[in-house]
């Protein structure tokens, strides 16, 4: 709750910023990011997705000040990967497609930053593992399916996100859970026993932690 409660003050501050300077850059990228991570919070779907609109809205109005800028390409990653939690499959599947773009160029323009590295990760894994209905739907009605997906590349960018930021408890989560998958049961031990040594310093991460822990449970009884 203290967690939401700053990052709803930063985004009425960013907001309050826009309101002033609707150009800022800074602002805009950072309240897109806010109202996606803020509306993950909600359970009704109506608000997540009006928090999610005004993410992509924010994202989108980045992307048009500084189309170079890594963290707007991110931005707009983010957003686009959050609005297909609330959409139909058909619309989900449309926006991996579009995402394709933006989480090539966030880490290409800001390589330092490791939260584009987490969703072209996650972007990977998620089109790698499209099933056979989506595949034909995207043949069928999107052109084919987004070229050049592989768990190989999704395991390369959570492993960079880790690298550079190794404290972030969600990183280590998504990179055991993608080794565990793919059948890597002792790289994803050894990431998860890693994760058991960071101190959760937020609701979301003590809810990380504990699924880590879980995860780490259901693998050394295997």
């Amino acid at each position: 709750m203290q967690q939401q409660y700053r990052e709803s003050a930063a985004l009425a501050r960013y907001e309050q910023i826009l309101g002033a300077f609707p150009r800022n850059y800074e602002a805009l990228w950072q309240a897109a990011v806010l109202s996606a991570r803020i509306g993950s919070r909600y359970t009704d779907e109506s608000q997540r997705g009006a928090y999610y609109t005004a993410a992509r809205q924010y994202a989108d109005r980045a992307y048009a000040v500084n189309p170079k800028g890594g963290e707007a390409n991110y931005a707009v990653a983010l957003s686009l990967a959050q609005q297909a939690t609330v959409q139909s499959a058909r619309y989900r599947l449309s926006l991996y497609k579009s995402m394709k773009p933006y989480v090539y160029r966030a880490v290409e323009y800001s390589p330092q930053l490791p939260d584009a590295w987490q969703v072209l990760g996650r972007w990977n894994y998620r089109v790698a593992h499209l099933n056979l209905v989506e595949r034909a739907y995207y043949r069928v009605f999107l052109g084919g399916t987004p070229a050049g997906a592989s768990n190989t590349k999704a395991m390369d960018a959570l492993r960079k996100a880790r690298a550079l930021d190794p404290c972030r408890i969600q990183y280590c989560y998504d990179l055991a859970r993608v080794y565990s998958n793919q059948g890597l049961r002792e790289p994803a031990m050894q990431v998860l026993q890693e994760a058991a040594s960071l101190l959760p310093m937020t609701s979301e991460e003590l809810e990380m932690s504990r699924r880590c822990r879980r995860l780490l449970d259901e693998l050394e009884k295997g």
